[in-house]
């Protein structure tokens, strides 16, 4: 008998009480292992998730978990060939593989990435701007995400056991949520070994992931409103689960990514024999037989205009023609097998259901593979009624795509709404206006629409791949929910709170000086103070300094800005927000660096920029400058031996009026840097 696999409970791997039920290659129908959650305490899971995974990974800030989840993805990577020869087993190919692992360790990669360079490092998220409340600044308004004390349920489908599991778990940790990853038992080999990988490298904080192989019934009994259920899988179960008492009554958080009917759109402006119309026939065959059309964002329905039908039938067909399946080892062969004999039979049953109004033109359903495994060649329909039900609500999660006609942009987007929902659609055009017209009518259905011509697609990464960056999930049908998209998905394990307040209890709940909140001045230029001496409201006042004509004058020879406004006193005079000549901008914001500046060397390393800058109020010769910058943001680099400084710099006239607000950027040293 094979190894029962071991779920990750409490701190230790755990064995069911019971054998277990086999889990089988889609390959040769060996036994590769066995799987149960016989006797596994999963409330102890949800609790220990609360207890000891919550507070650990509330303790670190979003750049010190986005080490962590970098230095997984490192490791991780560094080992991969042991997963991808467990793979095999899955019917994937090494292409397919590559999906699904390097895909996997890539969105890791990309989380850490992205929480570095766009999150503080902090515990909490400042989401907007200040809104005041009151009229004269003593009561604001600011809305900030803090982490959720409970745990994030994911539960996964069997085609990705790798990429699946990892692109939910990769946000939530970045949030600062414990994970409890459910695979789906099929493939629950793959993702036990990625998972004890995981658990072995020792990086991350004890109770923050466990992992739950076999049945998670009953795991939603234990959950609340503080927690989450990410499902990936059929729509019928996530409406089962989406009826759950603790769903509809306890506010429990629950996204689903469900059944998806994806759409190719062939443009009218594409005729066969222009480049596009080879980049949709090589985008509609590479999500037939990638993963063996195991895709949730697989193209099921093939749309083109009428006079296309057969000119892409018959330019598929002779792809398919050299497609070679077997065993994903052998040499040659192009596609693997379906995960499972039952899941051939699923596909096999939805193709007799698609035959009710449509015609198969390439493959023959009947002739099932005699192989042992869960082989099965590709299969092409032609639809004959392009409003009957079936092609649109029946989903053959495998190597099958239907082919249908339209006439014009309106039946197109009509055929595109009877799929009620869909992950992903692709639109293959040379026109961008024609692609803007198809875009904006279908995209209330779809989660991401990609938009193909020659001068992309060396770039595309093509139709079924979902991108860490970009939000993941679709409407209606598809579920509803959103995963990934970049920074989208960590606030989505967040919560948004308001909080009403004085500047004082602003800058000390969100660690960023707000406006109004108390300032320091001292005998200390705040460029001599290392990171660590560095408060916030830390100030310096610098002017009075006159602005002169020859200071305008000299500007606009020095820099060959010579805009009327500062040159010419007749036109300057009659424009009617100046009402003469009047400073150029950026000198305003140059004689104002002059009276902050420490020109010594110091702990301030670099100025790397300037942001929000606005101008006011013309400054006009003969006014005079005063600058009030004050140390707003202080962020320190985990990598680095320095940090970054945000100025709050406030530049008025001598009548105390604003005449440019702008955040300075600076880059400080740490303390034993600057020692």
């Amino acid at each position: 008998m094979s190894r029962l696999l071991e779920s990750y409970a409490q701190g230790t791997w755990y064995s069911a009480t019971d054998e277990g039920a086999p889990l089988l290659s889609a390959v040769d129908g060996s036994e590769i292992a066995r799987v149960s959650s016989s006797g596994l305490d999963v409330a102890g899971m949800v609790d220990y998730a609360r207890t000891v995974g919550g507070p650990a990974l509330a303790a670190l800030t979003f750049h010190e978990r986005a080490a962590l989840l970098k230095q997984l993805g490192l490791t991780l990577m560094a080992g991969k060939e042991e997963f991808y020869q467990l793979s095999r087993h899955t019917g994937a190919t090494t292409r397919d593989s590559g999906v699904d692992i390097d895909g996997g360790f890539g969105t890791v990669l990309s989380y850490a990435s992205k929480a570095r360079r766009e999150l503080p490092n902090e515990t909490v998220y400042l989401d907007g701007a200040i809104e005041q409340l009151g009229k004269k600044g003593t009561f604001l308004g600011q809305h900030i995400y803090t982490s959720r004390r409970g745990v994030a349920v994911q539960i996964n489908a069997f085609n990705f056991p790798v990429w699946g599991f990892l692109e939910k778990l990769a946000p939530a940790f970045i949030a600062g949520v414990p994970s409890i990853v459910k695979p789906a038992s099929q493939t629950a080999y793959l993702t036990e070994l990625v998972f004890r990988r995981m658990i072995e490298s020792g990086l991350l904080p004890e109770g923050s992931v466990q992992l739950l192989c076999g049945s998670a019934r009953g795991v939603l009994d234990h959950l609340g409103g503080q927690d989450s259920v990410a499902f990936t899988g059929s729509a019928d179960t996530a409406a089962t689960l989406r009826s759950h008492p603790n769903v509809v009554g306890e506010g429990l958080h629950f996204t689903a990514e469900a059944d998806s009917l994806n759409a190719s759109i062939l443009a009218s402006d594409v005729t066969q024999g222009d480049p596009e119309f080879d980049l949709f026939v090589k985008g509609v065959f590479a999500e037939m037989t990638s993963k063996a059309g195991q895709k949730c964002t697989a193209i099921r329905r093939v749309l083109v205009p009428h006079d296309s039908v057969e000119p892409v039938i018959e330019a598929l067909k002779a792809k398919l023609k050299k497609v070679v399946v077997g065993d994903p080892a052998d040499e040659g062969v192009t596609m693997g097998a379906l995960a499972s004999i039952d899941q051939r039979d699923e596909v096999l049953k939805s193709i007799r259901g698609l035959t009710k109004s449509a015609a198969v033109v390439f493959g023959d359903p009947d002739a099932v593979d005699s192989r042992p495994g869960a082989f099965m060649a590709p299969v092409l329909l032609k639809a004959g009624d392009k409003t009957a039900p079936e092609p649109h609500e029946i989903e053959a999660f495998g190597p099958v795509s239907t082919v249908i006609g339209y006439d014009g942009t309106a039946d197109l987007l009509d055929l595109v709404a009877r799929g009620k929902g869909s992950l992903v659609a692709s639109l293959v055009t040379k026109n961008s206006a024609i692609a803007r017209e198809i875009v904006l009518g279908s995209a209330p259905y779809h989660g991401r629409i990609l938009v193909l011509n020659s001068e992309d697609a060396k770039e595309s990464t093509g139709h079924g791949s979902p991108l860490p960056v970009l939000v993941h999930g679709g409407p209606g049908r598809a579920g509803g929910g959103e995963e990934l998209g970049g920074i989208r998905g960590v606030l989505h394990h967040m919560q948004r709170t308001a909080i009403q307040g004085t500047p004082d209890v602003l800058t000390a709940i969100g660690n960023k000086w707000v406006t109004g909140a108390k300032q320091t001045t001292g005998d200390v230029h705040p460029f001599r103070k290392n990171l660590g001496e560095l408060k916030l409201g830390d100030t310096i006042v610098g002017g009075p300094r006159q602005v002169t004509r020859a200071d305008i004058d000299h500007f606009a020879e020095f820099t060959g800005d010579t805009f009327y406004a500062h040159t010419d006193p007749e036109a300057a005079a009659a424009n009617p927000l100046f009402g003469g000549i009047v400073a150029h901008g950026y000198l305003v914001v140059s004689l104002a660096a002059g009276l902050f500046v420490d020109p010594a060397p110091g702990p301030v390393l670099a100025n790397f920029g300037v942001d929000s800058l606005r101008f006011l109020t013309p400054v006009k010769a003969e006014d005079s400058l005063t600058v009030t910058l004050t140390a707003k943001l202080i962020t320190p680099r985990q990598s680095a031996d320095y940090g970054e400084v945000r100025w709050d710099a406030v530049v008025v006239n001598q009548n105390d009026e604003p005449v440019a607000t702008y955040d300075v950027l600076t880059l400080v040293a740490k303390p034993e840097v600057a020692s």
